[in-house]
């Protein structure tokens, strides 16, 4: 009679044992707004379903896509990493009552990728915050913009957010003359007006545990997400800076032609 119990108790451990292991997931929080800009430009909150798309083909990848600053503070609980695809990001991040929050969150860690104007902040003292935050930072007060055809070509080959892809020319409206952290590592580089400029970036953040950033400057034309090369350099970032692995072959990032349709032409929305 005695034996029953521990007979129970050897099976029971056996089917624990058997059972699968839920699966882990890693929370992803990319954050758009309205275009404010004619239409095929700054198409913030389709880029992000985008970036979405692609990144729900890696196994345990929880994407969550939120026009603005998400009012819900649940929407950040166990985020692995933050996108933004948006306005100037170092506003949108400390340039208002979500600054709490925003560092709050960096500072355990959370990665940070940063998309085109995103690399933006104001003068002052949140630009050089945001200077320290993403390891680069972009103001018309000392960089530039211009619209060209170059070749993004890789500048750190050996980094996993190069991996599957290679340089291809690709027509983006490039923002140059950032300012940067010394320890930024360039990642990407294009000649633009013929000088060469790094393009991308990544930053790991000292004051952080063990945080990671990205800025990429590409992203004024939605219709380069369609660049497969484009694609990839991306949500390669954004899992590196989500502390995943990325594959020898880059993260899949698999789109079709109606993935990148847009609705009717509307008036941009400021």
């Amino acid at each position: 009679m005695k034996r029953f119990p521990c007979l129970s108790l050897v099976l029971l451990c056996w089917l624990c044992a058997g059972a699968p292991a839920a699966e882990k997931t890693t929370k992803v929080v990319l954050i758009g707004k309205d275009r404010d800009h004619p239409q095929g430009a700054h198409m913030y909150m389709y880029d992000c379903e985008i970036m979405a798309r692609c990144l729900r083909q890696t196994p345990g990848i929880e994407p969550v896509v939120s026009n603005g600053w998400p009012k819900d503070p649940e929407v950040f609980k166990d985020v692995k990493a933050i996108v933004l695809d948006t306005r100037m990001g170092g506003n949108v991040l400390f340039g208002g009552p979500q600054r709490r929050q925003a560092e709050d969150l960096l500072k355990q860690g959370v990665g940070l990728t940063a998309i085109h104007w995103s690399t933006g902040a104001d003068m002052g003292e949140i630009g050089e915050h945001y200077l320290h935050t993403l390891g680069g930072w972009f103001n018309t007060d000392f960089s530039r913009y211009l619209v060209q055809k170059s070749k993004v070509r890789q500048a750190d080959p050996a980094h996993p957010i190069c991996r599957g892809w290679k340089d291809y020319d690709l027509r983006e409206e490039y923002y140059i003359q950032l300012r940067f952290m010394r320890e930024s590592k360039p990642i990407m580089k294009a000649v633009v007006d013929g000088k060469d400029y790094v393009i991308g970036w990544t930053y790991e953040r000292p004051d952080s545990k063990e945080g990671r950033s990205f800025g990429f400057v590409g992203g004024h034309f939605h219709d380069n997400f369609a660049e497969k090369p484009f694609r990839q350099a991306v949500i390669n970032g954004i899992l590196w800076t989500a502390h995943l692995e990325v594959p020898e072959g880059g993260a899949p990032c698999a789109i079709t032609e109606k993935d990148m349709e847009l609705p009717p032409e509307l008036k941009p929305k400021n």
